[in-house]
């Protein structure tokens, strides 16, 4: 069979199902954001697309074409050789996609059509993907949110909850932060806020049914990452379950997450909330990770990050549906309590989602 140029309409699916997706824009145009597993293959540099563009609105479309081809011309060998890379590591067409749907991935399908590989370029480009990432925010979701103040094993628990089948969505762990002043120690680099929404979109289109998706109760910001401002305003009304934890099983959970950290980034990440946690007890919280103690360090900042609970607890619009205490349980048994408690009452948990 030879090889085949189509034109394919956004289609949520086939985004989930995955395939050899190609974004054809420049470094900084995908770094920025970009359908997630997709693979970078630039058509132009960031200085070339620059060029080309200015070129484009200076002097016309036929000045920006000659200059774009004398750009690409010498690395066309590089770029073919990358493509039938791809295409053999794909058991279907190289779906290619830019910013419209434009020349960029038309050039990149002529190219792959002149070496014999099949492609797909997505209608719309980039941007029609960005118009559905941010109108999936919108729609009606079945939130259930898993509270809980700082070291109560909230993001264990949600793990635990998706091991046991469970909607989960973990948005520290898209966000690469655990969403405190310490929450991006010994963490990968966040995203920024756009891919973070890329990401997030193509993670709720994975649960295709009614059943609750478990989130954790956050702030509307995960480091730097914003949550979408549709989904943050279905998160205000969703029903909460708040998971407790005595304080000694707090400090030491905290202390299995961040007491490996360097000294020095421990003590950056105190300053930072030095001015709320006020200068006695950033003074104890310094001199305890000074001295290795992070159990003592940890004693300081829970009262501050207890406080900054309490103040979120007092703005809900409603109590927590359930109170969960976990003492002395592992998350595999609480999480098994929850689905239990998920199934038995799925008619309260449905009345409490609606707005």
């Amino acid at each position: 069979m030879g090889a085949t140029m189509s034109v394919e309409s956004l289609d949520p699916a086939a985004l989930v199902a995955g395939g050899c997706r190609i974004d054809v824009r420049s470094p900084a145009e995908y770094a920025q954001g970009h359908i997630p597993g997709a693979v970078n293959v630039p058509l132009f540099s960031d200085a070339e697309r620059s060029e080309v563009g200015t070129l484009y609105k200076q002097q016309g479309r036929q000045t920006a074409v000659l200059h774009g081809l004398a750009a690409v011309g010498p690395r066309l060998h590089t770029l073919a050789a990358r493509l039938l890379e791809l295409a053999a590591e794909s058991n279907g067409p190289l779906q290619l996609y830019c910013w419209r749907g434009g020349m960029r991935s038309a050039s990149v399908a002529w190219l792959a059509d002149t070496l014999g590989l099949s492609t797909t370029r997505l209608e719309g480009g980039y941007k029609r993907f960005r118009r559905w990432v941010l109108d999936r925010f919108e729609a009606p979701l079945p939130l259930l949110l898993l509270g809980g103040r700082t070291g109560s094993g909230k993001t264990d628990l949600l793990q635990a909850l998706h091991h046991a089948g469970a909607s989960v969505i973990d948005l520290e762990g898209l966000a690469h932060h655990r969403g405190s002043s310490f929450g991006g120690l010994g963490q990968e680099p966040q995203p920024s806020s756009e891919h973070f929404e890329n990401l997030l979109a193509l993670a709720l289109e994975r649960f295709n049914d009614d059943a609750p998706i478990w989130l954790e109760a956050e702030s509307a910001q995960v480091g730097r990452c914003r949550i979408p401002a549709g989904l943050w305003r279905q998160m205000q009304h969703a029903p909460v379950v708040e998971l407790q934890r005595q304080d000694s099983e707090r400090i030491s959970r905290l202390v299995a997450v961040y007491g490996a950290q360097e000294r020095e980034a421990l003590h950056q990440a105190t300053e930072r909330i030095s001015r709320r946690l006020g200068p006695q007890r950033t003074s104890l919280a310094l001199e305890a990770i000074a001295a290795g103690d992070m159990a003592a360090a940890c004693v300081q900042m829970l009262d501050y990050y207890d406080r900054c609970y309490d103040h979120e607890l007092q703005q809900r619009q409603r109590p927590p549906l359930l109170q969960l205490d976990g003492s002395g349980l592992c998350e595999t048994l609480l999480a098994e309590q929850l689905l239990a408690w998920q199934q038995q009452q799925r008619d309260l948990i449905r009345a409490a989602m609606l707005p």
